[in-house]
């Protein structure tokens, strides 16, 4: 490590241990999540399930436990009536003071864990040492010190998408161990590859037109990174021998951009949307958006979108080559060498066209993603196509590790009631305030917030709500409000490698830098915000509140 690093390191450790010793902020004792864990703590029952018996009590509180538990069933919690009249009862205590003590407790470990997690991105952003340095060294103190138990700190490695992750990884060495990644790259190049740009363009409106059959950002990643790759690989751009930049790099930081706008595109398109749409109708059932209101509303920013942040991105992250006017041709030639489709080819191609489409039917058929992707490493692997040695070389495993770890922070900031602290001094700083100013803070500020979350899911149902309340009482369209933080959920999802589970698979290739991601991901989202915030703004209230009123 470098002098400059050292001190700067120096200097983040030592604000780390001032701030570790100092108060938590009173409001922190105070939160859902907080009297949550209290209450989990009590009646020994899991976080996840006590949250939203607690969510529900608060809301529907007339409620009976019986009928609270036709609620939880909805929702796939199967709780039992004498323990949501427990969780009624220990609800009671924490409200009523008695509690205070152990409340203020929990307040502190919400605040070390802050401290933690942004020490951590911190250390990230200066580059004083790797992600994956970095993010095991935070995970460690969090155990250590004891702000997270063993089984809290380990949680994240057991987190079904971020196997998924690299499961993905070691797929995308098949296409390209099989020779198929290198046919769909001179495929590609023969009819886009004229110049830098055109593939860029290309990649992205690929994703654009796949992504309603696919409910995961995370999954499309693993379809487009292979033809990214290879498409690099192919024109020589290399990370092994320092050739990235020559192609590789603006590619696969173009791919990260895309999907932060196909995701926003179609309500199907991820996760978080269709949820999202319905908490909005459970705090306002006038608020209501279907699939095609979606697309309507979201397809002039999102299209405007996938025409400028390609361009632009091209512009500040400027590829080494711009134009290869032979390489169509090249391409062409390159196809006749490789002779007819081989064996491992064909086996590669059916396995990606069966995974893609149990990807896309996973919600009907009722199988887990993950699940589906590890079957289909089980045909690679029972085939040869993939070797123990190609998962090995892939970066597969060191990601797994520093993003587990970056995931388990961010998902206990949540947990833990900081997020939903941070979004009620918000409500509390602009009560009052002009609806217009009011909707520009909240849009701004769930964005800026998604600094501390990995995942948009997470960030979506701790924030959402919140922002969503307070958006209503200022007195802001519901459904206007809904849809533009529902689309800045995705479009926000480029600001840093860990800011969405699609990006680590491009974060770990080997082509960009994590500072690079923090760089870029910024004007990428700069951009989209300014997009999505000037003419998405007014075009979904036309939509919304002139066109379907």
């Amino acid at each position: 490590m470098n002098p400059g690093k050292r001190m700067h390191a120096g200097a983040i450790v030592l604000l780390a241990m001032v701030a570790w010793f100092l108060p938590a902020p009173d409001g922190l004792n105070h939160t859902q999540a907080n009297k949550s864990r209290f209450i989990a703590r009590h009646v020994n029952l899991r976080l996840d399930p006590v949250r939203r018996t607690v969510r529900l009590l608060k809301g529907e509180a007339e409620k009976s436990d019986d009928e609270i538990v036709g609620e939880l069933k909805k929702q796939k919690e199967p709780l039992e009536a004498r323990q949501v009249r427990r969780i009624r009862n220990q609800l009671a205590l924490a409200e009523s003071g008695a509690a205070e003590q152990e409340l203020e407790l929990l307040g502190v470990d919400a605040w070390r864990l802050f401290i933690i997690f942004i020490a951590t991105i911190a250390m990230i952003l200066a580059d004083v040492m790797p992600i994956f340095v970095c993010a095991l060294g935070a995970l460690a103190v969090s155990i250590l010190t004891g702000v997270l138990t063993y089984q809290e700190g380990f949680s994240g490695f057991s987190n079904s998408t971020i196997i998924l992750i690299v499961v993905a990884f070691a797929i995308a060495r098949g296409v390209v161990r099989s020779g198929l990644g290198k046919r769909i790259a001179y495929l590609v190049i023969s009819k886009f590859g004229g110049s830098t740009l055109g593939l860029g363009y290309s990649l992205a409106v690929t994703d654009s037109l796949i992504a309603p059959a696919f409910p995961s950002n995370t999954a499309r990643s693993g379809v487009l990174f292979p033809v990214a790759e290879s498409v690099a690989r192919s024109a020589g751009s290399v990370p092994e021998d320092g050739t990235r930049n020559k192609l590789g790099a603006y590619l696969m930081m173009n791919s990260i951009a895309g999907l932060s706008i196909s995701s926003s595109l179609w309500m199907t398109a991820m996760a978080a949307n269709p949820l999202g749409v319905e908490l909005a109708k459970g705090i306002d059932p006038e608020i209501d958006i279907s699939f095609a209101t979606w697309f309507l509303a979201s397809s002039l920013p999102a299209l405007l979108a996938l025409a400028v942040v390609p361009y632009l991105l091209y512009r500040f992250f400027p590829p080494e080559v711009t134009r290869t006017p032979g390489a169509p041709q090249a391409a062409k030639s390159e196809l006749k060498k490789m002779g007819p489709v081989s064996r491992h080819e064909w086996i590669m191609a059916a396995t990606f066209v069966v995974l893609v489409a149990c990807w896309a039917l996973s919600t009907v058929l009722g199988i887990n993603r993950t699940v589906i992707a590890l079957g289909g490493l089980f045909v690679l692997m029972a085939t040869r196509v993939i070797t123990m040695q190609d998962i090995r070389g892939s970066n597969g495993p060191a990601t797994f590790v520093w993003f587990a770890a970056l995931f388990t922070l961010s998902s206990y900031l949540d947990k833990f009631g900081f997020m939903e602290w941070i979004g009620s001094q918000i409500g509390g700083a602009i009560d009052g305030w002009p609806a217009a100013v009011v909707y520009v803070v909240l849009l701004l500020s769930y964005v800026l917030i998604h600094y501390f979350f990995v995942s948009q899911t997470a960030h979506m149902v701790a924030v959402f709500p919140i922002f969503l309340t307070v958006g209503l009482a200022a007195g802001i369209p519901g459904t206007m409000l809904a849809m533009m933080l529902l689309l800045a959920t995705n479009f926000f999802s480029a600001l840093t490698p860990q800011a969405s589970s699609a990006n680590v698979i491009f974060a770990g290739s080997g082509y960009l830098t994590a500072a690079e991601i923090y760089k870029n991901g910024g004007y990428v989202t700069l951009i989209n915000t300014t997009i999505f915030g000037l003419v998405g703004t007014a075009w979904v209230w036309l939509v919304f509140e002139v066109f379907l009123s």
